[in-house]
C-alpha cells in the first residue's frame, strides 16, 4: 500500500477542465479560432477535453495539436502543426502539472519565432515551485507542496485522478 492521497477524482478533474474551458472562452470570446497545444500525452488528453467543452459552450473553433518536448538541445521538439496554421492566433499550452516550469519554457520556445496574437499556459495542477520565469494563466488546482512530495496525474484507466505522495 502506498502513501498516496487522492486529491481529485475523475469527476472533479472533469469539472476542473470544464471550468478552465469557460475561463478560456471568457478571455477569448472574440476569437474565431485558437490553438490548443497538448504537451505530451497527458497535456494532449487535457487539450482534447478542452476542445470538446469549448465546442459545446462557444462558437470558437479550436485547433488541436500535440507538442512533444525534447529537452535535449541537440534535437527539436515535434509538433504536427505547421507555422502557417498557428500564425497570428491565440496559443494555449496545456499540461498536467506545473512544477519548475522547464517543460513550459521549452514548449513556448517553439512559438517564439512566429508572429502570434497571444500565448497562455493552462495546467491542471500548479505546484508553485517555479524555477523558471513562467506562470500558468489557467489553473485547475493550485497546491503548495514540499519539494519532496510528488504529484501523479492519471487521466485514463481505472484509477483516474490526481494523487499526492
Amino acid at each position: 500500500m502506498s502513501n498516496e492521497i487522492k486529491i481529485l477524482d475523475r469527476v472533479q478533474v472533469t469539472q476542473k477542465i470544464l471550468r478552465l474551458a469557460w475561463d478560456i472562452y471568457e478571455n477569448n470570446f472574440d476569437e474565431k479560432e485558437l490553438v490548443l497545444v497538448g504537451i505530451g500525452e497527458k497535456g494532449m488528453i487535457i487539450a482534447q477535453e478542452l476542445l470538446t467543452n469549448l465546442c459545446q459552450i462557444s462558437s470558437i473553433s479550436p485547433i488541436l495539436t500535440r507538442l512533444d518536448i525534447n529537452i535535449d538541445i541537440s534535437t527539436d521538439s515535434k509538433m504536427d502543426l505547421l507555422e502557417d496554421e498557428f500564425k497570428d492566433k491565440v496559443i494555449i499550452l496545456c499540461d498536467d502539472v506545473l512544477h519548475s516550469g522547464k517543460t513550459l519554457i521549452y514548449a513556448s520556445k517553439v512559438f517564439l519565432t512566429t508572429s502570434i496574437k497571444k500565448m497562455s499556459v493552462l495546467v491542471l495542477i500548479d505546484r508553485n515551485h517555479n524555477s523558471y520565469p513562467i506562470k500558468a494563466n489557467y489553473v485547475g488546482l493550485s497546491l503548495s507542496t514540499t519539494l519532496k512530495e510528488y504529484i501523479k496525474v492519471i487521466l485514463s484507466g481505472d484509477n483516474q485522478g490526481v494523487y499526492l505522495s
